[in-house]
């Protein structure tokens, strides 16, 4: 018969190496991600360019599952957060760039090797201010275009070139040289940007998101079932324009005056803190003290700037 106290002690050594070895899963992940951009560089170096490809997007899997692991089984950390930046500098900033690179800026001869250096900075700055300002949070919105999306529509623009659709169409007759470059030049100017981008929708029925995830990760799914290769670059377009485009929109919106904000009449009985200037109501915001704060309704009605900045995007939403 077993000693009980024995059995006791085994199980608390269980569950003590278990909590030790917890982490290393989540890490584990984060230097896979590590060794496919390495093995893309490499690969590519070697003209081998759909194998590199293939690792960008092998890399971009593990990326997806290192961050829920961790929140999964609450072995996030510091450590792991910065971790995980360095190596998504190089899998999704340094790795696409040489991909183009070998594939198609160094055949145009010149100086061109400086758009790779462009956007791998652009992608270090990117992750450098994500983890000062939402690293280790969840969150709705990226805060400029993700490194993992920019450095995957770059690399995975091969791939496209390679396909029936690209070669057998009107398409070819553009001059995608010359237009790579451009890509190249404005996905990386667009990580450092303000320009919100949606985080990956959470899947549900309960709710329109939960249903709005659900779509868009279903026709994911078909898409890349339906169309293989051909699928991955125009979606990743599409995720760059859909920000850029939101953005511009409510840009716009925001410049459109509502409600009573642009009356102009001088005999008005404002109060003392108007003085410095007439606040512009613009839908639920309030151009006040030289920046755009909320307006929350109090029950008389009597609606008053809050103190909260921002876009009301909920960037940082917890």
């Amino acid at each position: 018969m077993v000693n009980p106290v024995k059995r006791v002690v085994a199980r608390r050594l269980r569950r003590s190496d278990v909590r030790r070895a917890a982490p290393a899963l989540p890490n584990g992940f984060t230097l896979g991600n590590l060794f496919f951009g390495i093995f893309a560089i490499v690969s590519a170096s070697h003209a081998e360019f759909a194998r590199a490809v293939l690792f960008i997007v092998l890399g971009g899997v593990c990326d997806a599952f290192d961050g829920r692991i961790a929140r999964a089984t609450g072995t996030g950390s510091r450590f792991g957060v910065e971790l995980d930046s360095l190596t998504d500098a190089i899998s999704f900033g340094l790795a696409p760039a040489m991909i183009i690179y070998y594939s198609v800026l160094d055949r145009e001869g010149g100086a061109w090797w400086l758009l790779v250096f462009l956007f791998t900075a652009c992608a270090v700055i990117r992750l450098a201010r994500f983890n000062v300002m939402q690293g280790g949070t969840p969150k709705r919105h990226f805060q400029g275009l993700p490194s993992p999306a920019a450095g995957g529509t770059l690399a995975t623009y091969y791939w496209f070139s390679q396909t029936s659709f690209y070669n057998q169409t009107r398409i070819a007759d553009l001059p995608w040289p010359d237009m790579v470059k451009v890509l190249m030049g404005g996905l990386a100017i667009l990580m450092i940007t303000n320009v919100p981008y949606p985080a990956f929708p959470k899947v549900g029925v309960r709710t329109w998101r939960g249903l709005a995830g659900l779509v868009v990760v279903v026709g994911s799914i078909v898409g890349i079932f339906r169309y293989g290769r051909e699928f991955f670059f125009p979606a990743g377009i599409a995720y760059v324009l859909y920000g850029l485009t939101r953005a511009v929109a409510l840009g716009l919106v925001d410049r459109i005056p509502t409600g009573d904000g642009l009356d102009d009449g001088a005999d008005d009985d404002d109060g003392p803190s108007t003085r410095r200037g007439r606040d512009v109501v613009v839908g639920r915001r309030r151009r006040h003290g030289g920046r755009w704060v909320r307006l929350v309704p109090s029950p008389d009605a009597d609606t008053r700037p809050t103190e909260r900045e921002g876009d009301g995007e909920g960037l940082r939403d917890g």
